[in-house]
């Protein structure tokens, strides 16, 4: 019997891409999901006299939506012409980094932090027609109505996740109303980011079953408000393997190095979350430290007492893109 095989791909929107998709049938004799095309000129990723992308699969896994033998496939986008990398396509650099730096078996777990909104645009939680909920503060973590919002959607996300195979480590309730988090590793620069973009595809088509818009906007509600981020956790082998710090040390110094090179490319409109408050360090400045949340980088209070473990990089948005993310942190500690 022929199955629906769902193409998804990294659009070329700025200053934040889509997500994108579209249904292929494949015959039941078809095992692997053939390259494919799309019109580049309808997603920011092509003139119209020149409109065609290729779809180049690179991930694919059992959809969990359609069920039965149905598939996601995620995929790179290269010129239809040429068959290089499109502009937009960030996963091929990441690939030149991990296969550059794959000797120091760098890997990444990414916290993804999210809002729903309701399609006036104003988060779940929040009062209809204006105003405001009580002051943060029983909300991360929470439980009860009036606490918690929106867990049908997460409860269905995160089964989705584990039939589809996908590397989901946990749920949490954010500390703003409608806010929450998952959290997808560890796994080398690649696996996490193929696996963290078909999460958010299935975040994505999930809500759309209940009304409920998902924005990875930085600072989604203005004022006194947590911000969303990906924190992104990161481990070298030397990291993994020493026991007297120097090497998380070494890669918290060479990050400092290079602050507004990360920065740049950790997702649009950071100045407005990288405040210096809700538990964040100024967007130009650059910290490191022990169980600090209110520092660039933080360090968990377990890793210091055994000396060796992973880095938390606090800085990404919620919006950031994690190959270019991964990339970075490659580039900039194995280098």
């Amino acid at each position: 019997m022929a199955y629906q095989a769902e193409y998804i791909w990294i659009d070329g929107t700025e200053p934040t891409p889509l997500l994108r998709s579209k249904t292929k049938i494949l015959a039941d004799d078809v095992t692997t999901p053939p390259n494919w095309g799309f019109d580049g000129s309808s997603t920011n990723q092509a003139s119209g006299d020149k409109s065609d992308c290729a779809l180049i699969p690179v991930f694919t896994c059992p959809d969990p939506i359609r069920g039965g033998d149905n598939i996601l496939v995620l995929c790179e986008v290269t010129s239809a012409t040429t068959g290089k990398p499109h502009a937009t396509n960030t996963r091929a650099a990441c690939a030149k980094a991990a296969k550059k730096y794959a000797s120091d078996e760098m890997i990444f777990g990414i916290e993804q932090e999210y809002t729903m909104l309701r399609p006036d645009g104003r988060p779940l939680g929040f009062p209809v027609g204006g105003g405001f909920p009580e002051p943060q503060g029983p909300y991360y973590c929470g439980v009860g109505t009036g606490r918690v919002i929106g867990r049908e959607i997460i409860e269905e996300h995160t089964q989705a996740c584990l039939d589809a195979g996908l590397m989901i480590e946990g749920t949490n309730a954010e500390v703003m109303p409608g806010q929450w988090e998952f959290q997808i590793g560890a796994a080398d620069a690649l696996t996490v980011g193929d696996h963290m973009h078909v999460a958010r595809w299935l975040l994505h088509r999930i809500a759309e079953d209940y009304d409920v818009v998902i924005t990875l906007a930085a600072k989604p509600q203005k004022g006194d408000w947590n911000g969303a981020g990906a924190h992104t956790n990161f481990s070298t082998k030397a990291m993994r393997e020493d026991k007297d710090m120097k090497a998380i040390t070494a890669a918290c110094n060479a990050i400092g190095k290079k602050v507004m090179e990360h920065v740049t490319n950790y997702g649009h409109d950071i100045e407005s979350r990288l405040t210096g408050k809700h538990e964040t360090a100024p967007w130009n400045k650059f910290s490191y430290g022990v169980s600090d949340r209110g520092a660039s980088i933080r360090i968990p209070f377990q890793v210091e007492k055994s000396g060796r473990g992973y880095a938390e990089d606090r800085r990404p948005n919620a919006n950031m893109d994690p190959y270019t993310v991964c990339r970075l942190l490659l580039e900039t500690v194995c280098g």
